[in-house]
């Protein structure tokens, strides 16, 4: 049958060519140029009737965004366009859209695609996850983006959520010269609110890109060339009880971390509105706050080569190449708490929270923390392809093949994340108050005169993740009859993931040396409020307002001087964790697509794809031989050389899909999808080995192993929709989908001993302690004693005394001494769930007014939800959020306006936080963006874009909303910029 293809859209101005073709497919439909009819698409309504017609035209649920002229994305970012469409939520990182959320299913889960080609993944920030950072693809070389919402035979798997192509640049597409060349400048705000030891650069950057196409010898041979380099400065700051909640306890409950009990008659004092003894409660492990300086320069380019030799054979060789540099300052101050003697007022149960939690510290010889942190990385992606398609008027072959791959890497000699401790011990008395949005820390007896700012612990890191993938897939459609096609095809798919760190953690908190080895000049003054003015609450006078920031660089080098340790101050030459996984996967699919002659027209496209795949999952599990306890709450475990081990797993799939669509009008269309689908497990949950956390507490430990035999989480999908065409450009459409998900790999933890690792806790020195010491619990006073009872026993070493007097040094577990019991997180396939919700568009051109408004809600629901009052770890699905979006549009010859305005409700973001598992709520979040574009001619055009204008703050909390995990102020962006086509 003959239509507009979605994927005909791919050239370099968003033409829509109409052409023989199968409805919307995975890839660039091979066509020789002689064939084409080309329409231009060019301008903001242009774009938004192409993308209506991709909708329209394709089989399922297909939703997309087309270039709204050559170098002209709508947004600067991907995934911050990608949230214009319905069902599509986006997590952001520096201020960018990084990842995305498709109907509830969270960036694992969707898989996405260059040109119908796999891409690798790799990210720093998350080693072991399959999610595509969408921060590493500059906009202006891409011509459009389908969104595959339901499941087809001829996609590659991995995408339950949506499966998403990328699509960029083919010159035979679009025959002839065409060039463009653009420039911007960007002002980010954020730069401007930091310290200076943080501030890198200019708040003002550059930004360049341009392209090139041309063809030639009759349009046979064809070239495009790509290219953008991009500069951003910026700076956030975040109040963050970064290290979790600890808890949850029972209000009745007697343990480190509880408050006090009840006397006889009822009361506690010091606690107002003690939690009932089935409340459950929890207390903030630490507060921090935190200045951050970003530098990042983004490169990207793509060359394609085009070559029909003869008319029925269009060859294709392309390379994709694409850099992301960041540079990260840090500062901060943060007081940790060590749950001594407390007062405490609580809101009401059954779930209470702290409103004011402080900590009774007499003496004022506890550590205020400021730490500091210099560090860089640099993510590369590089995809080379070769696609040879051949075809005639009933039969249409071709061969495509790639080798991709993406790389994140440390970029600094200090490593991929670092912080060099420094502290005053001087704190005395300390609260948190959680009443406002800011959480607020207020200390008592500081005196950075009488214990003066030194070098205390620090930690040195280095990641590493790359992503590989070879495929060839090898496709074919034969036209049968006037309205049938047969549509079938073979794919073989290697992907591998190695993801490797290492830590090199110098565990002297209580001092590396001496304050007096650290000239006070080193230290400068600053002020915290300033640095929060926009969030609630920080104008709160009992905040502590005064930290000392200082030079990584100059501090670090001193440090290593005086300590003579140099190595302990820089990262690892090797890697302590070395995990690498193999998937090979082969594929079939055969799909059946016709028109129904009936009175009302029919449209079905049946398939089924087959696939199997083998996993061989490879691990560098380092030997665990020793743990010392090394201050009051840290027992850091020794480790001696690393092995490998491997372990394999195997599974296979047949997947059906069907699709259905009558039009019951000429502008009115219904539609009907069955389709399964599968999404593969983290790569951490298929690792080899067992890997032991490198700090231990009191308590235990904690590690992790995975298991390769995991199947991937299958979902069977129904998707129904109506969809009304009834302008050019206006439509109006509602879509109701049900996902039944089984096989989620479900998180539980086991205890266990590996390594048969003793501990002091709990051995004659410390129970000699507790009884004889009279200490109690105060981990403190245990060690005071033993070191100055016992300072000679197996595994004693004691060191000098800290300046508050007490004893420093290590107690190595001894044969007699107890073993110390693990948490083991594990996987299994355990977990079932349904989603079920439904999509509201609409968009709306005011005739030939230039005015036009495009609008989308959606609404999504799943049965399992996270239970605040439950303790332990639950299984719960990340990401599940309503959404919305409305933009309005206005344009003319000269003039562009859009205001664009998204809106995500709050959403389970993790169900573990840097105590062990708690919720992690993100809050709602709403956005206004803001373009104005102006042509002078058909040439030259300017362009101002304003990114979140309202100045919104980003809120993280915990199982109630008074107990907040992050809450992140930036600040708005602004680009002025101009474009020159040739």
């Amino acid at each position: 049958m003959s239509l507009a293809v979605a994927t005909a859209c791919a050239a370099l101005i968003a033409p829509v060519q109409a052409q023989e073709s199968d409805q919307a497919g995975m890839t660039p439909a091979p066509s020789n140029v002689g064939d084409v009819t080309t329409v231009v698409v060019s301008g903001l309504r242009a774009s938004l009737g192409s993308s209506m017609n991709l909708k329209r035209n394709a089989d399922g649920i297909v939703d997309g965004i087309v270039a709204a002229d050559i170098g002209k994305f709508p947004d600067t970012n991907l995934a911050e366009s990608l949230q214009r469409i319905s069902g599509v939520s986006i997590d952001r990182s520096i201020g960018e859209g990084s990842k995305v959320t498709v109907r509830g299913v969270g960036p694992d889960f969707n898989l996405v695609l260059l040109n119908g080609r796999q891409m690798p993944t790799s990210n720093l920030g998350d080693l072991n996850g399959r999610a595509f950072d969408f921060a590493n693809l500059a906009s202006e070389a891409i011509s459009q983006i389908q969104v595959f919402k339901t499941g087809r035979a001829e996609a590659p798997t991995g995408g339950i959520g949506a499966t998403l192509n990328v699509m960029t640049a083919r010159p035979l597409e679009r025959p002839g010269m065409l060039a463009s060349f653009g420039a911007k400048a960007v002002h980010d705000t954020s730069h401007n609110n930091l310290p200076g030891d943080v501030k890198q650069g200019s708040a003002t950057t550059p930004e360049f890109s341009g392209i090139y196409s041309n063809t030639f010898d009759d349009n046979r041979f064809g070239v495009a060339l790509s290219a953008s380099y991009q500069e951003r400065n910026l700076g956030f700051n975040q109040a963050a009880v970064s290290n979790g909640w600890r808890g949850p306890f029972k209000g009745d409950e007697n343990n480190w971390g509880t408050i006090p009990q009840p006397g006889p008659d009822g009361n506690t004092p010091g606690v107002t509105n003690r939690p009932k003894p089935n409340d459950i409660y929890s207390v903030p492990q630490n507060l921090n706050y935190n200045m951050n300086g970003v530098q990042r320069q983004r490169t990207n380019g793509q060359l394609t080569l085009q070559w029909a030799p003869v008319k029925n054979l269009t060859t294709t060789l392309d390379y994709t190449y694409s850099e992301n540099k960041i540079q990260t300052r840090r500062q901060d101050i943060s007081a940790w708490f060590n749950f001594g003697g407390s007062t405490s007022t609580w809101s009401n149960g059954p779930v209470a929270a702290p409103l004011v939690y402080t900590e009774l510290i007499p003496k004022a010889d506890s550590d205020i923390a400021m730490g500091g942190a210099q560090f860089a990385t640099k993510t590369a992606n590089k995809s080379l392809g070769f696609n040879a398609a051949w075809k005639t008027d009933r039969l249409k072959l071709e061969l495509d093949a790639h080798t991709s791959t993406a790389e994140s890497k440390a970029d600094s000699p200090f490593g991929s994340s670092n912080v060099l401790g420094t502290a005053s011990f001087s704190r005395g008395d300390t609260t948190a108050d959680f009443r406002e949005d800011f959480p607020v820390l207020s200390i008592k007896g500081a005196d950075f005169a009488r214990a003066p700012q030194q070098v205390t612990g620090s930690v040195f890191q280095n990641g590493y993740m790359k992503g590989e993938i070879d495929q060839v897939q090898a496709r074919g459609s034969l036209k049968l009859l006037e309205a049938s096609n047969l549509n079938f095809g073979l794919a073989s798919t290697e992907v591998k993931n190695r993801s490797a760190f290492s830590t090199q953690q110098r565990d002297t908190w209580g001092g590396a040396t001496k304050a007096s080895d650290y000239p006070a000049s080193m230290f400068h003054q600053e002020s915290l409020r300033q640095y929060f003015d926009k969030i609630n609450g920080s104008g709160n006078p009992a905040l502590f307002n005064q930290f000392y920031t200082f030079n990584f660089e100059e501090l670090r080098a001193l440090a290593a001087k005086v300590t003579g340790l140099p190595d302990l101050y820089l990262p690892k030459n090797t890697f302590d964790t070395d995990q690498r996984t193999s998937e090979k996967s082969k594929a079939a699919y055969v799909q059946f697509g016709t028109d129904w002659d009936t009175a009302i027209p029919m449209h079905t496209n049946i398939g089924v794809r087959y696939e199997t795949t083998d996993v061989v999952s490879t691990a560098l599990v380092p030997s665990a031989t020793a743990i010392s306890w090394v201050s009051a709450n840290e027992l850091p475990v020794s480790f001696g050389p690393a092995t490998f081990t491997t372990l394999t797993g195997k599974y296979h799939h047949v997947l059906p899909s069907v699709d259905w669509d009558a039009d019951i009008r000429s502008d009115m269309k219904l539609r009907a999808s069955y389709g399964e689908t599968i999404g593969r497990p983290r790569y951490d949950q298929i690792q080899g080995g067992t890997t032991l956390n490198t700090l231990a507490r009191v308590f235990g430990g904690t590690g992790s192993q995975g298991n390769p035999q995991l199947k991937p989480v299958k979902s069977k999908n129904l998707d129904l929709s109506w969809e009304w065409y009834y302008g050019q450009q206006s439509f109006a459409s509602l879509g109701l989908f049900h996902k039944d998900l089984e096989n989620y790999a479900g998180q539980s933890k086991i205890t266990a001993t590996p390594f048969n690792l003793h501990t002091p806790v709990g051995g004659a020195l410390w129970n000699e302690a507790v009884q004889k010491g009279s200490c109690g619990n105060d981990l403190v006073c245990i060690r005071n004693y033993i070191f100055r009872n016992h300072p000679n026993a197996p595994g004693v070493t004691r060191g000098a005394d800290d300046p508050s007097g007490n004893a420093t040094g290590t107690i190595v577990g001894q044969p007699s001494d107890p073993i110390m019991p693990f948490e083991i997180t594990t996987f299994s396939n355990q977990k079932k769930d349904k989603i079920k919700g439904a999509e509201i568009n609409v968009q709306h051109m005011f005739g030939n007014s230039g005015f036009g408004v495009s609008a989308n809600y959606t609404w999504v629901d799943s049965g399992l939800k996270y239970d605040n009052y439950k303790i332990g770890e639950q299984f719960a699905l990340v990401g599940l959020s309503n959404s919305a979006n409305l933009v309005g549009i206005y344009e003319d010859k000269n003039w562009t306006v859009r205001a664009a305005y998204n809106w995500r409700d709050k959403f389970l973001s993790s169900t573990f936080d840097g105590s062990g598992p708690n919720p992690n709520y993100t809050e709602a979040y709403g956005q206004l963006d803001l373009s104005i574009g102006y042509a002078y001619n058909d040439k030259l055009s300017f362009q101002f874009e304003a990114i979140n204008v309202t100045n919104e703050i980003q809120r993280v909390h915990g199982r109630a909303e008074s107990m907040a995990l992050f809450v992140t102020q930036s600040g708005p962006r602004y680009m002025l910029g101009a474009r020159y086509k040739f």
